[in-house]
Order: C-alpha cells, then sequence, then structure tokens
C-alpha cells in the first residue's frame, strides 16, 4: 500500500483529502505544521507528500528543500528509499511560486481549492514516478557493486576514466558506437556514477518507434491530443505521461538518436533548449530537469551533410562524446568477456562451472564480430543451450561462422574454408535461424551497422529487419 503524507495547516482539507484518499486504498499520514512534518518524514518512509506553502512555523517550499537535501545525502550512503515525490499545493499561487517549486525539485503545483479529479491523477503518476525511481535505486545499487564495464585494453580503461570524470556533471553526452558494442551499458554506468544516481533512468529506443507515436512517446499527450487519443480505456488513458516527464530529474537516455525525423529533432531541440515542452493536446507547458544521454551508430556528421539531421541539435547532444570501442578493437578482451559470460549464463540455465579452452578462445579471437559484444554473449549462450553436458568449451562447439574466419561466403559450397567440425542442430527450423542469423550478421558488418543500409542490402523493410533481428538475438544498441 502507498504511504501519502499530507501537510496543511487546514484541519478540513487534511480530514476532506485524508477521507477521499483512504477511499483510493491509500495509507495516509497527516501533519499541520513544518516541525510535525520533519519528524514524521525523518521517522517514516513516504511515496508521496501533499505540501501546502504557507504554513504556519515556516515555507513549505524550504522543507521541500530539505526534503530532497536529506534524502539525497543519505540514499548515497545507506539503503533508504529515494525522496517521495512532492506535490505542492496552495490557495495563493503564483507563476513564480510554481517556477520556484519546480526548481526545487517538487513533482506537480496544484492550486486551491483541489479538483478531486485532477488531485488523483498527479498522485497516481507521482507515485508511479517514485516507483520507478526506487526500481532504478536497486539498479543502480546492483550495476555499482559490479564490474560494470569488463575489459582491460587501453581503450576500454580509457572509456572507464572518461565516465569517472565526465559522469558526475550534469553535461549532455553523445555515444558513439556500432550496434553491439555496449552504448546502453555505459549510458546506465554514467547514470550510476552520476550525481542523478538515485533518481529515474528512463530510456526510449528511437529507431524502435514508428514516427506516428514517437511525439507522444517523448512528451506525452492530454485530453483533448485528437481523434486518436478521444476516449480512454483502461488501455488508453485521457493522459499519457513521456519519456521526458518520465525523467525529470532523472536521466533520458534517447538510444538510435539519428533515426529520428527532422520533424522530431526539432521538438527535442526546443525541450532541450527550454527544459520545457508541451505535451500533444496540452496549451501548457511542462517543465524538467532531465540530463540527456544519446546513442547512435550512424556517423552523424555525414548525416548532416545529407541533411537528414540538424547540426544545431548534434552541437546540443554532443557536449561530452564517448566513443565506444569494437571488439573487433579490443580483441585482448575476448578472454575476459567469455569466461563472465560463460558464469553469467552457466549461473542462469543452473549449470554447473563451464570452463573454455584455449583453443577456443583463440578461436573466438580470430574472428571479426560484427555484431560485437552483444554477438559475443549471444555466441556464449548459443554454445550452452546446444551443448548442455559439455563440461568445457571447444573450439567445434562454436557455430559455423566464428570457425570460418577468412570471410568465406555463406552461400559459396566450393569457398576455401573448410570446417573443423560439424554443427548439429536439433531441428531444421534451428539451422535455418542460424543460417539466416549469420547472414544478417554478415551483411551488418558489410555495412557498418547501418540498418537501413542492410534492410535495402537484404531486400527488406527496416521495420521487418530490425523484428527478425529481435526474434533472431542480434539487438541493436548494445
Amino acid at each position: 500500500m502507498n504511504h501519502i503524507l499530507i501537510v496543511d495547516d487546514e484541519p478540513d482539507i487534511r480530514e476532506s483529502l485524508e477521507a477521499i484518499l483512504r477511499e483510493e486504498d491509500y495509507a495516509i499520514t497527516s501533519a499541520g505544521t513544518v516541525a510535525h512534518a520533519r519528524t514524521l518524514l525523518r521517522d517514516a518512509d513516504f511515496d508521496a507528500v501533499l505540501l501546502d506553502i504557507w504554513l504556519p512555523d515556516g515555507d513549505g517550499l524550504d522543507l521541500l528543500r530539505e526534503i530532497r537535501e536529506i534524502h539525497d545525502t543519505s540514499s548515497r550512503d545507506t539503503q533508504r528509499p529515494p525522496a517521495p515525490e512532492v506535490i505542492m499545493i496552495s490557495g495563493h499561487g503564483t507563476i513564480e511560486s510554481a517556477v520556484r517549486a519546480t526548481k526545487l525539485g517538487a513533482y506537480d503545483f496544484l492550486e486551491k481549492p483541489l479538483s478531486l479529479d485532477r488531485t488523483l491523477l498527479v498522485l497516481r503518476n507521482a507515485i508511479n514516478a517514485h516507483k520507478l525511481r526506487v526500481e532504478n535505486q536497486e539498479f543502480s545499487s546492483q550495476l555499482t557493486a559490479r564490474a560494470s564495464i569488463t575489459g582491460e585494453s587501453v581503450s576500454i580503461k580509457a572509456l572507464r576514466q572518461q565516465i569517472k570524470l565526465m559522469a558526475p556533471t550534469n553535461g549532455r553526452v553523445l555515444i558513439f558506437g556500432e550496434s553491439g558494442t555496449g552504448k546502453e551499458l555505459i549510458a546506465r554506468t554514467i547514470h550510476a556514477e552520476s550525481l542523478r544516481r538515485d533518481r529515474v533512468f528512463v530510456e526510449l529506443n528511437c529507431a524502435a518507434i514508428p514516427e506516428d507515436f514517437i511525439e507522444t512517446e517523448l512528451f506525452g499527450y492530454r485530453h483533448g491530443a485528437g481523434p486518436a487519443y478521444a476516449s480512454a480505456t483502461p488501455d488508453r488513458p485521457t493522459e499519457k505521461r513521456g519519456t521526458f516527464e518520465r525523467a525529470d530529474s532523472g536521466t533520458l537516455f534517447l538510444d538510435e538518436v539519428g533515426d529520428m525525423s527532422l520533424k522530431t529533432q526539432a521538438k527535442v531541440l526546443r525541450a532541450l533548449d527550454e527544459q520545457r515542452f508541451y505535451p500533444v493536446g496540452a496549451s501548457t507547458p511542462t517543465h524538467v530537469d532531465v540530463r540527456v544521454i544519446a546513442a547512435t551508430n550512424k556517423d552523424l556528421e555525414e548525416e548532416i551533410a545529407r541533411g537528414n539531421f540538424r547540426e544545431d541539435l548534434f552541437y546540443r547532444l554532443n557536449v561530452i562524446p564517448f566513443f565506444v570501442p569494437p571488439l573487433r578493437d579490443r580483441k585482448e578482451d575476448i578472454p575476459l568477456l567469455a569466461r563472465e559470460f560463460l558464469a553469467d549464463l552457466g549461473q542462469e540455465y543452473g549449470r554447473a562451472r563451464v570452463e573454455i579452452s584455449d583453443t577456443a578462445i583463440n578461436q573466438l579471437k580470430l574472428y571479426h564480430w560484427p555484431g560485437n559484444v552483444r554477438e559475443l554473449r549471444n555466441v556464449i549462450e548459443r554454445v550452452l543451450i546446444l551443448n548442455p553436458k559439455a563440461a568445457r568449451i571447444e573450439a567445434k562447439h562454436l557455430p559455423m561462422l566464428v570457425q570460418r574466419t577468412d570471410g568465406a561466403s555463406l552461400t559459396n559450397p566450393s569457398s576455401s574454408t573448410t570446417r573443423s567440425g560439424r554443427e548439429e542442430f536439433s531441428t531444421l527450423q534451428s539451422a535455418r535461424e542460424a543460417y539466416e542469423r549469420d547472414y544478417i550478421l554478415k551483411e551488418l558488418d558489410r555495412t557498418h551497422g547501418n540498418i537501413s543500409r542492410a534492410a535495402e542490402a537484404l531486400g527488406l523493410e527496416r521495420s521487418h529487419l530490425y523484428r527478425k533481428m529481435k526474434t533472431l538475438g542480434i539487438h541493436l544498441g548494445e
């Protein structure tokens, strides 16, 4: 049950809110003064606080600042949950007060007399935001507890050092790298080591959202946004919070940002400049404090020259550039990665400790890895699945594509490449999927990870290729 704290000096308002919110199945605690609220906040954890600005013994905005400061400090050193979401309420609301409350970290600002529907909607959204931050704090703790970026190559050591220096700033980050190099892991590691680590991390894959829906995914919509959003159902509410709003005070990761349309780029640019935006159908702006981390597998300067990407948006995003090297340029990390994946996946599949031979490691190092780290992980997982009784992975267990290291054609049986062994498949379907996956990986390697060019070469729609890659375990933006 979610726990709500009501802080208001008017008994009638406290009693009315208590009765209504208890009917909505919330646990309620109330206070009429700043001093009483401080005591309650010190002794208990709340999901949300409804906080009046004018209180007899102090300013609600000052208490809001204290809540943020106390939780921002304690949550870094203890297991205490993140700060509750604070919704300011006032009968003398002004634009200046609303702006100040937002800057201090308030989730929203409500004017008296309170609208019941509006209050319940804002409260539900605030609780959902708090839940996301709790889940994100748990993830960040797990990420920080282990070595987040595996490798001892010079490039990976330099990357870890760059994260250590740049993560604590609020500068926007643009991560460059081929598909499968670990861009999402880099983004999550930056967030986990930033000053916003106890706040929410929200991810949006710009390539996976159809153009007609990406604006609402980014900015949300409000009642009356148009025919597509006119009627409310359990699956289609009258309001939706977009990723910018959900990431407020935290980090927003825009994966494959190079796939945004020019129209969407213009709106993202404005949101970055002003730290505010208009949800679709809204007449008033929503203010946010968001750190944006973007990633791309494209050459954005080349896209700018072609007219596909806005130059001004590029410079807004590219404050702190990160370059993630492809796996073929850091092959000395392959043994560490392979053994780490074996340990993690072996535990996941309930396997006893599985080793890998030096011969198999050498074979892995000979392969050029167009799918990068993600492909290596998929190969290790596939080997474990297809060889359930093997206590030691040998070179003969590796997939055909990995064993063929001279770039021979997949479709030419007269190729000079010979296999040291024959891979066994349980069904014709599994064999077909293996060859199909290898063929797609080869085309992705030829096009340097450019999905659009690969789809064109394969004779597929881009969305069809994206779905097929997902089905075959070829992941993007990693």
